[in-house]
């Protein structure tokens, strides 16, 4: 009776044990937000590991954090540039098409930074089978970068994303979500979900052009994973592969629009909470 007793106890406290998280995060403002979610995980009693470059902006080694982290052929100064050039980019001003021009090449520099960042993550042997060995019980990834998919896929355990929203509405897409250009605005169109018939035609023009950048951003990925997991696959196949969608979304900030089951609403968590200076 003691001996059955022992091993009931063993086994309710290994379903009570913290998980082992594999995280791969998306650089930026994306990382800070999915920091506090981490924090309050690893307080929970989580095991967390953090994937990332070894050149960053702001995913840097932490006390609180196991980080793994791998070499990228860009330098810092190179990477900082070309934020800041994005930045820049935003505040212009000038004639529509000249502006979507410029913004759209700026979007293909930054997508091939992030492009060599989960190649040479992927191809890195060393990493990876550590990885392989860890057995890990989730991924947790930004899905705004299919990078933490492609590895969920690979390692064959199921995965969380933790986002705002796509550009091009993939996450929809994905989800088999409904989102209608008729009702739901598109970013940064500056529209509402009442709209007039111009409007709407708008809110149509600007999702053809939204979905021309991701295919620029989004079809590498396509041919990367399908090379490493030796298999045919496309972005949306693997998006659709994540368990739960926590999305940085409410009703207050954000217009009511269609959810899946699976897609849970966190609210508006965007970034780390600092003293703001005078």
């Amino acid at each position: 009776q003691l001996t059955v007793t022992v091993l009931l106890l063993l086994s309710v406290l290994s379903l009570a044990a913290g998980g082992k998280l594999l995280v791969v995060p998306v650089d930026g403002s994306h990382w800070l937000s999915m920091r506090e979610v981490l924090d309050s995980l690893r307080q929970k009693g989580h095991e967390i590991v953090v994937v990332a470059p070894e050149v960053s902006l702001r995913i840097k080694p932490t006390k609180n954090l196991v980080m793994k982290t791998y070499p990228v052929p860009f330098t810092q100064e190179e990477l900082d540039h070309a934020f800041w050039r994005t930045g820049q980019i935003v505040f212009e001003e000038g004639p529509f098409l000249e502006r979507f021009s410029k913004t759209y090449e700026q979007v293909k520099n930054i997508s091939a930074i992030y492009l060599s960042t989960c190649t040479y993550l992927l191809y890195n042997k060393e990493l990876v089978r550590y990885l392989e060995e860890s057995k890990f019980d989730v991924v947790f990834t930004d899905p705004i970068l299919p990078c933490g998919q492609i590895l969920a896929e690979h390692l064959s355990i199921p995965s969380v994303v933790f986002l705002q929203q796509i550009p091009c509405g993939l996450e929809f897409e994905a989800t088999q979500c409904p989102n209608p250009p008729s009702y739901i605005p598109r970013v940064f169109t500056g529209l509402t979900d009442h709209m007039n018939f111009f409007q709407r035609v708008k809110n149509m023009i600007f999702n053809i052009g939204n979905n021309f950048l991701c295919d620029g951003v989004f079809q590498p990925y396509t041919k990367l994973a399908s090379e490493f997991l030796q298999r045919d696959v496309t972005v949306p196949d693997l998006l659709s592969q994540a368990s739960i969608w926590l999305m940085k979304l409410d009703f207050v900030l954000h217009y009511p629009r269609p959810l899946m089951p699976n897609m849970i609403m966190v609210s508006g968590i965007n970034c780390a909470h600092n003293k703001l200076t005078q």
